[in-house]
Parts: structure tokens; C-alpha cells; sequence
């Protein structure tokens, strides 16, 4: 019985997510949704604003499981767990994305309840591919099980 919840998983992955860069995701978010704000013309702040989102959950997933071996001991062995599980780990940011993406879209943009919902799950679906595949990418980074 080695199968865990999907609860568990959640927890795995908030755990993994615990030590973050949060601040240079922020930073790395809110720049890009500024920059793409101003080449848009000050047009479509929805648009850029669900582009700072999507960056700000990537930098954040990406930089936590980026240095497996840092942390407190149960940090460490999420991250472990989130590299040999990338797609269950990859749940969360995107579900993160969905959740921030979603007020910006009904507010900002006019296409009313459930198309804002189609646009916040659509980038969700977008980060959880992205990150995702980096992890994927990333599993040389995991320790073998001691």
C-alpha cells in the first residue's frame, strides 16, 4: 500500500512550495506583467496581468524544487517526492494560477463569469504543462531513495 491521497499529494507539493523564492517571483511577475501591460499598447491589462500570474507560480514551482537537498528535513524530502512526481506536483501551481487568474479575468476582462473561468483554466492548464515538463526535466536533481 504505497499509494498516497490526493490530500497527501496536495500536502507534498504545498510542502515542497514552503521554500519558495516567493520575492524574486513577485518581482519576476509584477516585471513582466508591466512590460507586457506598456507592448500592449495599455490595452489589455487582463492579458498581462494573467501572463505575471502564470510567471510568478513558474519562477515560484521551478525555484523550489530547483535545490532539492536545501531545508529543513521534511522540505527536503517533498522536494524529492515532487521530482520523482512531477505531473501531481505540477497540480498545485497550476491550480494557484487558475485561482489568482480568475478574479483578474472577470474584473478586467468582459467576457463575463464563465468566460473568465475558461481563460483562468486555460492558463492553469498552460502552467501545469510548463511546469510539469520542467520537473520532468529537473528529476536528475533526485536522490535515490536511501
Amino acid at each position: 500500500m504505497n499509494e498516497i491521497s490526493r490530500r497527501d499529494e496536495m500536502s507534498l507539493s504545498g510542502a515542497a512550495l514552503r521554500g519558495a523564492p516567493w520575492k524574486t517571483a513577485a518581482v519576476g511577475g509584477g516585471a513582466v506583467a508591466a512590460i507586457g501591460w506598456v507592448f500592449s499598447g495599455f490595452d489589455n491589462p487582463a492579458w498581462a496581468l494573467g501572463l505575471g500570474i502564470n510567471l510568478f507560480a513558474l519562477i515560484a514551482a521551478i525555484g523550489a524544487i530547483s535545490k532539492p537537498d536545501v531545508g529543513d528535513r521534511v522540505t527536503r524530502q517533498a522536494r524529492q517526492w515532487s521530482l520523482k512526481h512531477p505531473w501531481k506536483f505540477a497540480l498545485l501551481p497550476a491550480g494557484i494560477t487558475a485561482v489568482l487568474d480568475y478574479p483578474v479575468q472577470l474584473v478586467l476582462d468582459d467576457e463575463g463569469v464563465f468566460g473568465a473561468a475558461w481563460d483562468a483554466m486555460w492558463h492553469g492548464a498552460l502552467v501545469y504543462l510548463i511546469a510539469g515538463v520542467l520537473t520532468f526535466v529537473m528529476q536528475g536533481k533526485a536522490r535515490p531513495s536511501q
